[in-house]
């Protein structure tokens, strides 16, 4: 209902405006300013980001008109959504130039515009989902892009069939199309079918058609900012600073101490989710389960010993965190959550996670091994027959003595004999914080002691 509402609104302006400049004329110094942005490119956060640039711009200019000059093949359902969401719900006019291609996502945005208008040899239509390889995803996407289709179309006048054909190859529209193959209009099908309100080969072109003399364009431009930002949410640079963080922590736990590993890490995760915050995808609490997913890590890498509870929750959290900050999700609503952009995501940071421990192996071994990095690396025996010795007197004469556990050993501990503390490793499984040992070993500065 909000969303007929705008439509209604828009309409009548759109409609008293028309009627306005083809009766009365503008005059000489009454001008319609309308401002211009570009989506040329694969519909993508990126994409959504420069859309809501524009539209705020817009507003904030008192803008009369929002012109969007469209070629894209199509991209991701949950930008594309988000992006005609804004159409349907703008208060400004929004008209689109279709320069050459309006397929699939593409298709999704200009049908939920004002007003079509299409470049001579331009398409609009395919909008089936598919996936990573273009192979078309079970009915239930299908079904879900079908309905969006059809009630973008319903909201602004257009034929609801035509707009679900162009989704599912078995929709049969007499006069228009046949069952088994998807529906895209050229140019001259769209305007005769009304997916289209005229053909132009330029902007100026459009204004022509609809007998608007006198307007001024006022483009987008993108700060610095906004073109790093642009950068870090795209998808693919996303997963390489998963990939990052990940091999960060891979190689910081290889060389104990705080160095470039982590550094590159934390920076990574900086980068990764300060753009996402930003854009308003990260929210508080998916960074925070992340942290709390790092820090269960720890403990089961450092504390406890073997893998259970903690480090198995660490690793979903992990996930959760870095998957959910790439939605839509409004607090703990996940009712406007895509699924196929939830799977997207989860997807993105498996993929580069599994990548990354993968290439963390690899390059680990070859850093470690290989001459040219062999100074990072102390490979070099000191044999006891050459004097080397880390062997003390008195942990020797500790052999066949008996004490107690000073602290739990699992197996790693401390015992103490006597009133002196020694370091000490259990010889098998664990012994708890008082138990009575006996000192059956030695090794490498530590006791091997067995319960009593």
């Amino acid at each position: 209902m909000k969303h007929l509402t705008a439509i209604v609104r828009k309409s009548l302006f759109l409609g008293i405006f028309t009627v306005l400049m083809v009766v009365c004329g503008f005059t000489q110094d009454s001008s319609l300013v309308v401002y211009q942005f570009d989506i040329k490119e694969e519909i993508a956060p990126p994409v959504w980001h420069k859309t809501k640039k524009a539209f705020l711009e817009a507003r904030e200019l008192k803008s009369d008109l929002i012109l969007i000059h469209l070629n894209t093949y199509g991209g991701l359902l949950d930008a594309a959504d988000s992006i005609r969401t804004s159409i349907l719900n703008s208060q400004i006019p929004v008209w689109i130039f279709i320069d050459n291609n309006a397929a699939s996502a593409g298709a999704l945005i200009s049908i939920a515009c004002d007003s079509i208008y299409m470049r001579s040899g331009a398409n609009i239509g395919a909008a089936t989902v598919v996936d990573q390889t273009g192979k078309p995803l079970p009915d239930k996407y299908q079904s879900y892009m079908r309905s969006m289709m059809r009630s973008t179309a319903e909201a602004t006048g257009r034929n609801p069939d035509i707009a679900q054909a162009m989704v599912d190859p078995r929709i049969f529209i007499e006069g228009i199309n046949d069952t088994g193959n998807v529906l895209t209009f050229t140019a001259s099908e769209a305007l005769k079918h009304k997916f289209c309100n005229g053909i132009a080969e330029s902007i100026p072109g459009i204004f022509e058609l609809a007998k608007v003399k006198n307007y001024t364009v006022i483009e987008q431009h993108l700060t610095v900012t906004d073109r790093i930002i642009r950068f870090l949410i795209n998808p693919l640079v996303s997963g390489i600073l998963i990939m990052i963080i990940i091999g960060g922590i891979y190689f910081e736990l290889q060389a104990p101490g705080i160095g470039f590993p982590l550094a590159a890490s934390v920076t990574a995760a900086l980068l990764y989710f300060a753009p996402l915050y930003i854009e308003g995808l990260a929210e508080h609490w998916e960074i925070i389960i992340f942290i709390v997913g790092l820090v269960l890590l720890g403990i089961e890498i450092f504390i406890v010993p073997g893998f259970g509870v903690p480090g198995i929750t660490g690793i979903v959290l992990v996930v959760a965190g870095l998957t959910l900050s790439m939605t839509r999700n409004e607090g703990f609503d996940f009712s406007q959550v895509h699924l196929t952009g939830l799977i997207r995501s989860f997807f993105i940071v498996v993929t580069a996670a599994f990548c990354s421990i993968l290439l963390s192996f690899y390059f680990g071994k070859k850093i470690l091994t290989t001459t040219t990095f062999g100074h990072l690396a102390l490979n070099s025996v000191q044999n006891r027959d050459e004097g080397f010795s880390t062997s003390y007197k008195a942990y020797k004469d500790m052999l066949g003595k008996t004490g107690t556990a000073f602290t739990i050993l699992r197996p790693a501990g401390k015992i103490k004999i006597g009133e002196d503390i020694y370091d000490a490793t259990a010889e098998t499984g664990y012994i708890e914080k008082g138990t009575p040992v006996k000192v059956c070993g030695y090794q490498t500065s530590q006791l091997i002691v067995k319960k009593l």
